[in-house]
């Protein structure tokens, strides 16, 4: 099994997800790393609705992710983890830069000082700054709404 995508995707579980990358990776498991939805068992409830029971759905903290990489790289299913912010992935890639080497930059939408970098992708300054320190540190960062379009590397973003 591998970690087959590391994504950051600021509406968590939905279909661009769901459908348009966990069926073409055939993704077996979502882990999504959220320590609000990971307290929250309505919000677990709602998410859930999004996948199909064949596609076992866990909802960790930032703490428990971290711990689980080296077991979720050792085991025998396609695993998607799921973030729904910067830090968060920046966490789990510091945690284990092995298991969190290739980052995928999906929906982060647009908030207070962000600008459109690609239509589905703002970021602040800082942010970009963030990104490009992780990749320095040995991340292999894209962004790409789906796995039918063309992956846009981080240092082509403006």
């Amino acid at each position: 099994m591998a970690i087959v995508l590391c994504r950051v995707d600021d509406r968590l579980v939905h279909g661009q997800v769901v459908i348009g990358w966990g069926r073409p990776l055939g993704i077996d498991l979502i882990v999504l790393v959220d320590d609000t939805v990971a307290a929250s068992t309505w919000e677990q409830e709602l998410y859930r609705m999004a996948v199909s029971p064949d596609i076992e759905v866990r909802f960790v903290t930032v703490a428990d992710a971290s711990a689980q990489l080296p077991a979720l790289s050792g085991d025998g299913r396609r695993a998607l983890v799921l973030t729904g912010d910067l830090e968060t992935m920046a966490a789990l890639h510091s945690a284990n830069p092995v298991a969190v080497h290739r980052i995928n930059l999906g929906g982060i939408h647009h908030r207070p000082g962000r600008r459109e970098r690609l239509p589905y992708l703002y970021l602040t300054d800082e942010e970009l700054r963030r990104l490009f320190a992780i990749e320095a540190a040995g991340a292999d960062i894209t962004a790409q709404d789906l796995p039918t379009t063309s992956a846009v590397a981080l240092r082509s973003l403006p």
